[in-house]
C-alpha cells in the first residue's frame, strides 16, 4: 500500500500526517509531495526522515492512494495524471465536488456509493461536512425542507497566512494580511470570493454540497459565512424546517446515537459546543437544541467541529479506510 500526501507542508497536510499516525493507517511506503520550492526539504514522520518530492516523481511511483490538499488548480492539473497510473485520489479542494461524475463523500453518510471505478473522490468543504453529519439522521427521520445557516469560521480555514496575521495583530506587529481588514477584535462577513448573486463561494458550497451529499435537490439552503478570530474549529448556528414534526427528546436521542456526533446540551451546567473543546478532536459537537417558536416543525442547533480534522484531514483518511476495508483500492 503506497500512499502519497500531496500538499504535505500545508496546514491540512500536517494534520493529515498526524492523523495517519494516530490511526495507524496501513501503508508500506509514504510519499510526501509538495510544490517545487519545497522539494528536498525533510519532514520527520514516525521517527523516520522523509524527503519532500515533486508531483511528477510521485506520479512515476504510482501510489495506490493519493491524499490531495494543495488547492484546486493543483488538483485539476494533477489528479487526472495520478488517476491515469491507477492511483485513487481523495481530493480536499473544491475542484471536483460539484462534478456530476465524481462522488462527494462523508463516510458516515454516503460511503456506500463508492466503487472500484471511483478514482477521483471529492472531500466536502469543512463547514458542509460538520453540518451534514448532524443533518443526515434528522433528514432521514423528519425530511428537511429548508436550512438557514450562519457560520463562525476559524482563521485556520484560510491557512497559515491568516494565523500569522492574527499573531502579528496580537503582538502589535505589522505584517502580511490574509484578509482585507484586521481580524483581531473583529468579525469579517466574507469567506472566499463573492459570486454574481452576492453570496460568497463558501456560502454557495453550503447550499450545493449539502444537496449533493444528502442526495436531495429539493432542500432549500441559505447561508451567511463569517470569519472570526478563533482557532480550533468552525461554529454554525443552524435553523432547520422539517416537513414532519419532531420531539426534542427524540432528536437528542437520535443525534447521540449517530456515529461521529457528540451531543453537548446541558444548560443547567452551561454545557454547549465551543471551538476550545472541539480543537484536536474528530467528532462533530451539537448543542443548544431547541424548538424555533416562531414557526412549526422548525429546530435550532449549534454545531462545532475542528475544521482541519473532521472538516478536512480526518474525513479524507476515513474515506481511504473505507476503500481499504471494502477492497475498493
Amino acid at each position: 500500500m503506497k500512499v502519497a500526501v500531496v500538499g504535505a507542508t500545508g496546514m491540512v497536510g500536517e494534520v493529515m500526517l498526524n492523523i495517519l499516525e494516530e490511526r495507524n493507517f496501513p501503508f508500506t511506503e509514504l510519499m510526501l509531495v509538495a510544490s517545487e520550492r519545497s522539494v528536498g526539504k525533510e519532514i520527520t514522520f514516525k521517527n523516520k526522515t522523509h524527503k519532500i518530492i515533486g508531483l511528477a516523481e510521485a506520479v512515476s511511483k504510482k501510489p495506490n492512494i493519493a491524499f490531495f490538499s494543495a488547492g484546486g488548480a493543483t488538483s485539476l492539473e494533477w489528479a487526472p495524471k495520478f488517476e491515469a497510473v491507477g492511483t485513487t485520489v481523495i481530493d480536499n479542494s473544491s475542484a471536483y465536488r460539484m462534478d456530476a461524475s465524481k462522488k462527494l463523500i462523508v463516510p458516515e453518510i454516503n460511503a456506500g456509493q463508492l466503487t472500484k471505478d471511483d478514482k477521483i473522490i471529492a472531500n466536502p468543504n469543512c463547514s458542509t461536512t460538520q453540518m451534514v453529519m448532524v443533518l443526515a439522521p434528522l433528514h432521514k427521520k423528519y425530511k428537511i425542507k429548508r436550512i438557514v445557516v450562519s457560520t463562525y469560521q476559524s482563521i485556520t480555514g484560510t491557512g497559515v497566512k491568516a494565523v500569522k496575521q492574527l499573531e502579528n495583530e496580537l503582538a502589535g506587529v505589522k505584517g502580511e494580511m490574509a484578509y482585507p481588514y484586521p481580524i483581531n477584535k473583529n468579525v469579517i462577513p466574507h469567506c472566499d470570493v463573492f459570486e454574481e448573486n452576492g453570496y460568497t463561494k463558501e456560502e454557495m458550497k453550503l447550499v450545493r454540497e449539502t444537496q449533493k451529499i444528502l442526495d436531495d435537490r429539493s432542500i432549500a439552503v441559505t447561508a451567511t459565512a463569517v470569519r472570526v478570530p478563533t482557532q480550533g474549529g468552525h461554529s454554525e448556528a443552524v435553523n432547520i424546517e422539517f416537513e414532519n414534526d419532531f420531539d426534542l427528546t427524540e432528536v437528542r436521542k437520535l443525534l447521540s446515537q449517530t456515529p461521529g456526533v457528540v451531543v453537548q446540551d446541558n444548560l443547567d451546567v452551561n454545557t454547549y459546543p465551543m471551538p476550545i473543546y472541539a480543537n484536536g478532536k474528530d467528532d462533530v459537537f451539537v448543542g443548544r437544541i431547541r424548538r424555533d417558536e416562531s414557526q412549526p416543525n422548525t429546530l435550532n442547533l449549534w454545531i462545532v467541529s475542528d475544521n482541519l480534522r473532521k472538516g478536512a484531514a480526518t474525513n479524507t483518511i476515513q474515506i481511504a479506510e473505507h476503500l481499504i476495508k471494502n477492497n475498493l483500492v
